[in-house]
């Protein structure tokens, strides 16, 4: 099958429609909530039509995201997207975030969210580093498939070798870098806090799994762990050795700990085991448990919590 591409620039496009011969689509960004555009199939062409938000972009001052290529410690080329915070100084040191992605099989792109808002994070002084580490589609089948029963091995240096990398940088201060994230990323968190060697000094982890064994017991969704765990944990593949939990007596970095009670896909028991985990073992820590939400915080006031909780917890330990 042979694939021609049709557009170029540093968005995202879909979802896409063909109306009357007329491509029309969601177009995105790390700087822009969804807008639509149409698409000339013929040139390539892509032109935004709507501009729901220009009055509220008027009143804000954007950073600057853009595209790094890093080697891994393995001679990968691993691709990562930088933010940078508004009025960018190179002269000066800045915090930086590790954003660890979810899925795990998902990329990361020029997306928006309400949620995890890079531009939110950049706009607080923080420069936001996010990897397409193994595991993640866009980068050919053989780098989406090598993280599959072996979620602490490749994919965990990946996050270590571009950390390390940003380490380097004349504008970022190695002693003020934390890592984030939910889902998968919280489970990247989780782990990090026992493998980092003091790289971080805050962790922030939502709805992240904490405990493969418990876990595969209390999720509404196995296809994850026997895809990815390579089977139950009464067979006990060597993924489980992966396993957060039994890398808890390393952890000794303060950790935020966000989950919703009605969270069937990864249980707030995970969190809760994981906030118990660290308090017995006298890490600085906080349990941020939602009784009225999900996977996701998606109620606003909500929302406005969390992003209070976020920001002080990063607050307190990096700045």
């Amino acid at each position: 099958m042979k694939v021609t591409r049709v557009t170029e620039g540093k968005h995202n496009l879909g979802p896409i429609t063909l109306k009357s011969g007329i491509l029309i689509s969601g177009i995105t960004s790390m700087e822009m909530a969804p807008e639509l555009a149409v698409i000339n199939p013929g040139t390539g062409e892509v032109k935004q039509i709507s501009s729901i938000n220009k009055a509220i972009y008027g009143s804000i001052k954007m950073g600057k995201s853009e595209e790094k290529y890093i080697k891994t410690r393995d001679n990968k080329d691993l691709q990562m997207w930088v933010v940078y915070p508004p009025d960018f100084d190179p002269s000066k040191k800045y915090p930086a975030l590790l954003f660890c992605n979810g899925g795990p099989q998902s990329s990361l792109d020029q997306f928006w969210s309400y949620r995890w808002n890079f531009q939110m994070m950049a706009a607080k002084g923080y420069i936001v580093f996010a990897p397409n580490r193994r595991g993640v589609v866009g980068f050919g089948q053989e780098w989406k498939e090598e993280i599959s029963g072996d979620y602490g091995g490749k994919n965990m240096q990946d996050y270590l070798d571009a950390t390390d990398a940003m380490a380097k940088e004349p504008y970022v201060d190695a002693n003020r870098m934390g890592a984030v994230g939910a889902s998968y990323g919280g489970y990247s968190v989780f782990y990090l806090a026992g493998i980092h060697g003091g790289r971080f000094k805050a962790f922030i982890a939502h709805c992240g799994v904490f405990n493969f064994i418990s876990e595969y017991g209390s999720t509404e969704e196995l296809w994850f762990p026997d895809f990815d765990y390579k089977g139950p944990y009464w067979d006990m593949s060597k993924s489980y050795q992966y396993s957060p939990h039994l890398r808890v007596d390393s952890w000794d970095t303060p950790i935020l700990i966000i989950t919703g009670a009605n969270d069937f896909r990864i249980p707030y028991t995970q969190s809760m085991e994981a906030f118990t985990a660290a308090q017995l073992h006298h890490v600085p820590s906080r349990l941020l448990f939602f009784e009225d939400e999900s996977h996701w915080v998606l109620k606003p006031q909500n929302s406005v919590i969390c992003q209070n909780e976020f920001f002080e917890w990063l607050e307190t330990y990096l700045k």
